[in-house]
């Protein structure tokens, strides 16, 4: 017999992906101009040119190599160029072998979760969170327990986290800035949260890993700034990805980044390498994998993000909506016009708006709209964000 739990993830998409069919199909039945799409979160500018104009040049060199096997967890050149970027910007002494590289955040993630947990394992995850990651982990026989960030700021609720570790507990993913909210953890939580892992991992005799999600660590507005997690806490690891900074998401290339610092450094490495091999996640695409020295440190044009953010956020609010205004990413979470957010999301399709409901986020209520379109979307959308809003007043 087939494995009916990967049966039943096939037959049916995210709660993300089935809005997005949804769209593509109402789009070809009316016109892509008439059917609002904030679904997905698939970046509208284009990559920088110096992307282009690497892997223009890098077409001219030998083939065979190009597009050859790299070592397993990646170009050593390529690894030791990423560290030397690391280090320069935040002060750290890692090295090329302390880097894995993937193909993007989500096989950084999946390998990460393999290399750590073992079945009856915890894992928190603070909600609200990106839906995929509670299928990561429930996929290696371990249990996912959402903590609620607080309501408001959505920062992290320590005490409730506090209640929430127990002697089973073997990691944590913090995504900041945050997938749905656009949240950015200050320094001073990220530090009260580094020590309280700290101090449990001695109390239980063994550490508790804090997975850093950080696809949108560049994707920040008003000069806020990511602390970056290793220089806080040793047992971290980083899961990276150039698609959102770079427009790059179908390319699907990142990295894992493992702490030196971190308690038995070399085993847990030994197990990253590990878990790649048994997921078939080794040699991450060549090609793209030699764009990334030339590009280190550049993004694309992350002003679009910027307008699209304030207009939409000063609108709803102005239309009589509660949005959390976000520090970074590009989504707005947004309190649904009635306590049901999959019924205000289906009564938002009659006016072609396609919203996120936040159920399957870890925190009903709300919805995630993903403001990574072209400002001109938005802007022939107010007009049905307005008269959804005035459906609720008759």
């Amino acid at each position: 017999m087939i494995n009916e739990r990967m049966r039943e993830l096939g037959a049916k998409r995210s709660v993300i992906r089935e809005l997005f069919e949804y769209g593509k199909k109402r789009k070809a039945e009316i016109g892509a101009e008439n059917v609002f799409d904030f679904s997905l979160g698939n970046p509208s500018v284009p990559s920088p040119t110096l992307v282009e104009e690497t892997l223009t040049e890098l077409l001219t060199h030998d083939p065979v190599a190009l597009h050859g096997y790299t070592s397993a967890q990646g170009d050593a050149g390529v690894r030791a160029a990423i560290a030397d970027y690391i280090n320069r910007t935040h002060g750290t002494n890692v090295t090329a072998d302390c880097l894995y590289l993937t193909a993007g955040a989500a096989a950084s993630l999946t390998v990460s979760l393999t290399a750590v947990l073992n079945p009856g394992d915890e894992v928190i995850l603070l909600a609200p969170f990106f839906p995929e990651y509670r299928v990561f982990v429930e996929r290696t026989g371990a249990r996912v327990i959402a903590v609620k960030c607080r309501e408001g700021d959505f920062q992290p609720d320590l005490a409730a986290l506090e209640r929430a570790i127990t002697p089973k507990t073997r990691a944590l993913i913090l995504n900041s800035p945050n997938n749905p909210t656009g949240t950015v953890i200050t320094e001073e939580n990220v530090k009260s949260l580094c020590a309280l892992l700290k101090r449990v991992s001695e109390m239980h005799g063994q550490p508790i890993y804090l997975i850093a999600d950080e696809p949108y660590r560049e994707l920040v507005y008003e000069d806020i700034t990511v602390p970056y997690l290793p220089n806080h806490y040793d047992n971290t690891l980083v899961c990276y990805s150039f698609s959102k900074s770079l427009s790059l998401p179908g390319e699907r290339i990142g990295y894992i980044l493992v702490s030196p610092k971190a308690a038995h450094f070399t085993a847990l490495y030994q197990a990253i390498c590990g878990a790649g091999r048994a997921l078939g996640f080794v040699c991450s695409p060549s090609l793209f994998q030699y764009l990334i020295p030339a590009v280190l440190g550049e993004t694309a044009d992350l002003s679009v993000y910027d307008t699209n953010r304030k207009l939409l956020y000063e609108k709803l609010t102005e239309y009589g909506y509660s949005p959390v205004r976000p520090d970074g990413a590009f989504y707005l979470f947004v309190k649904a016009l009635e306590p049901d957010a999959n019924a205000f999301c289906e009564r938002a399709k009659s006016f072609e708006l396609l919203l996120v409901p936040s159920d399957d986020f870890g925190y009903p209520g709300y919805v995630r709209i993903s403001y990574c379109v072209t400002t001109e979307q938005i802007e022939r959308s107010l007009p049905a964000f307005y008269a959804l809003a005035q459906s609720y007043q008759i």
